[in-house]
């Protein structure tokens, strides 16, 4: 899925890198390397044949699914397992084909699959971060003391520096990183908790089995989380708060780029239909949206922290809608902020006077 189903906007507002770990096929890929980990799992732990294994993830390595079943068959069960553990078991056939997906549920392959393309994500967004910190603290040894007006409430202050407006951005950039690197561990966690949660089908072995796809994963190890899904809220949480930092710059950008003020420079802007002369800061805009939107994203995403006893769809599936585009817009929102702190400068607040 998609951050919005409009090709042009994508040029704006999208994020090809991102976005593809939520494409269809992303999806699937994750999903069927969940489902050959729980297999070799299940074969360390004696619950399946070591030859039963070896099949499963082979066929997992190359399999083609029929997609036109697989969209009839998430129309009709809600979710995409059903039918896909169908053709999976099709596919590899007598006598291992009762092995696939053993003892698990729906949910364990689908949270497992998008923990494993969040970790990918997380590791992004991580270097993205940490490239917009080198660039502000670059931005302040070049331009920090270029002398500017403070403002308090829209109006005039008193005279700070550059470095001082830097370090509004620059520090909770600091603490959204050290946020993020505490994050990671709780939230890229392995998910198996069979049909109600309690790994009772699994007789025993279910706790091996989920510490052995754990490790083939390189996931953490936990308990079930099927209706505890704080670790998402908490990631959903960081999202909008990354943004809302991003936005706060984006606002200042195009507050001090305004010609009364001029107080920045950007390398580029945007141009005007009917007014050939004006050069509108497109890509701080462009942050400030972001946030506002993340901000209204988190407040939808954080209703589907009310599951109704042990697994709703409906939470579930409002999960699957929002948590794409709250990603996709943060990581937009990294790239645009990074292009606009290497390509401003800073002007005496003098400046916009002349």
């Amino acid at each position: 899925m998609q951050a919005h189903p409009h090709p042009l906007l994508q040029s704006l507002v999208g994020d090809e890198t991102v976005g593809a770990f939520f494409s269809n096929e992303a999806e699937l890929s994750a999903s069927l390397e969940t489902e050959a980990a729980l297999a070799r799992a299940q074969a360390e732990a004696g619950m399946i044949g070591k030859e039963a294994a070896q099949t499963i993830a082979e066929i997992c390595r190359s399999f083609q699914p029929d997609w036109s079943k697989l969209a009839d068959g998430l129309a009709q069960d809600g979710v995409i397992v059903p039918a896909l553990v169908k053709q999976l078991r099709a596919a590899v056939g007598e006598p291992h084909g009762k092995a696939v997906h053993l003892g698990a549920t729906s949910q364990d392959i689908i949270d497992t699959a998008l923990v494993l393309r969040l970790k990918s994500i997380v590791e992004i967004l991580d270097r993205r971060v940490d490239d917009l910190i080198s660039a502000l603290r670059d931005l302040r040894v070049r331009d920090g003391a270029v002398q500017l007006m403070a403002h308090t409430r829209m109006q005039q202050a008193l005279p700070f520096t550059a470095a001082d407006k830097i370090d509004t951005w620059l520090r909770p950039l600091e603490r959204h990183a050290e946020s993020l690197e505490n994050l990671a561990p709780r939230l890229l966690v392995v998910q198996l908790g069979g049909p109600v949660g309690t790994r009772a089908e699994m007789k025993g072995h279910g706790d091996a089995v989920a510490e052995a796809m754990a490790g083939i994963l390189g996931l953490g190890y936990g308990p079930p989380w099927h209706s505890q899904r704080d670790r998402i809220g908490e990631f959903a949480a960081f999202l909008s708060l990354l943004s809302g930092t991003l936005g706060k710059i984006g606002q200042d950008l195009a507050l001090m780029a305004q010609n009364e003020v001029g107080e920045v420079r950007l390398a580029s802007g945007g141009g005007s239909s009917a007014m050939p002369h004006k050069s509108n800061p497109v890509q701080a805009e462009v942050l400030i949206a972001l946030a506002r939107y993340n901000a209204g994203l988190l407040g939808t995403l954080h209703q589907a922290l009310v599951h109704e006893n042990e697994r709703s769809g409906a939470a579930w599936t409002l999960e699957w809608l929002v948590l794409p585009q709250m990603v996709t817009a943060t990581a937009t929102g990294l790239n645009r902020a990074q292009a606009l702190v290497q390509s401003m400068t800073f002007l005496p607040a003098s400046a916009g006077d002349r």
